[in-house]
């Protein structure tokens, strides 16, 4: 007869990195930039495949965004943002406070980031979670998601803890394709969005 063991073994743990462990992976040369990784929470995510799509709306923003911004601010697209000591993200857009050496030194921080946009077609349900909450719990004041496979912006504004777990933003707006929306850190611009999504 099988009796059960004695002595309780100790259940496997997942290996969670830190942004330093994720640097040093680069550094040695086991993560490259084609590999499409960012660090989330301490675990290495791939990143979902761009379609068409999100790469219009890419470029359509690349081409809306900065005359916005004139010199107020950098806007940086595809490029990480460090989030604590656990979370590296690499959103879509990211506009940020100037500094002198264009972040050499380091990547931005919550504290320098004004925006954070992404762009979103298969990766929707994931940016609406996942990444919303982590933007939420840097207190990252505004979070904007295009939704390219509806042809709206999602706009996301006071980041606040939801429940003692979870953290979210308490206002959300949808701004259709026909709409405007106050472009936050300038409100006299006003951001079209026939700009990114036009009537064909």
């Amino acid at each position: 007869m099988m009796t059960a063991p004695t002595s309780s073994m100790p259940m496997p743990q997942k290996l969670r990195l830190t942004v330093k462990d994720y640097h040093r992976l680069v550094d040695l040369g086991f993560l490259s930039e084609d590999d499409h990784i960012e660090l989330i929470r301490g675990e290495l995510m791939q990143m979902a495949a761009k379609g068409t799509a999100h790469e219009t709306c890419i470029t359509r923003l690349l081409r809306a965004l900065p005359p916005i911004l004139g010199d107020r601010a950098t806007l940086r697209c595809q490029a990480p943002i460090t989030l604590g000591f656990d979370g590296e993200p690499e959103p879509d857009f990211a506009i940020v406070q100037n500094q002198d050496d264009d972040y050499e030194s380091a990547h931005p921080t919550p504290a320098a980031t004004l925006l954070v946009i992404e762009v979103a077609d298969s990766s929707l349900e994931y940016d609406r979670t996942v990444k919303l909450s982590l933007y939420a719990e840097a207190m990252i004041p505004h979070y904007w998601l295009f939704n390219v496979s509806d042809r709206i912006l999602e706009v996301y504004s006071e980041p606040a803890p939801i429940t003692l777990a979870q953290f979210g933003y308490l206002n959300r707006r949808i701004i259709p394709t026909t709409g405007c929306v106050e472009f936050p850190l300038c409100p006299e611009q006003v951001f079209d969005l026939a700009l990114v999504f036009p009537n064909v």
